[in-house]
């Protein structure tokens, strides 16, 4: 039986190295964006998922946080992203901005529900 993934802000990544997870994570972070009409495009590739998936983030995070932060919330609140965890990263996370701490935190969140989703669909089969 597999366990619960454990993924720590260290570890992130080991579990970007998948193409399947890559993807999903993609498809997760760009579901979850869309919603709140914001457009984000990847390239998909598996190599320097992170390093992109920061940097395309940050940079639409940037841009909210200075012209829309109303709709930023809505999207920290629909990726389920406390304050208490963004003031963690806050604390670990010394050289990163504010927006490349957030953008973190959304692809974190957003790699665990995909693991969290593949780790229950594995138990049932």
């Amino acid at each position: 039986m597999s366990t619960l993934p454990d993924i720590r802000p260290d570890n992130i990544a080991q579990f970007l190295n998948k193409e399947e997870i890559v993807k999903a994570t993609i498809a997760q972070i760009i579901k979850d964006f869309d919603m709140h009409g914001v457009t984000v495009i990847f390239t998909g590739t598996t190599e320097n998922a992170y390093p992109e998936l920061l940097q395309k983030l940050s940079g639409e995070i940037s841009f909210l946080l200075i012209h829309d932060y109303s709709r930023l919330l809505s999207i920290l609140y629909q990726v389920d992203i406390t304050e208490k965890e963004i003031a963690k990263a806050q604390q670990e996370f010394h050289d990163y901005n504010h927006a490349e701490i957030l953008a973190h935190q959304i692809i974190v969140r957003d790699l665990k529900k995909v693991l969290l989703r593949q780790y229950y669909k594995s138990k049932d089969q």
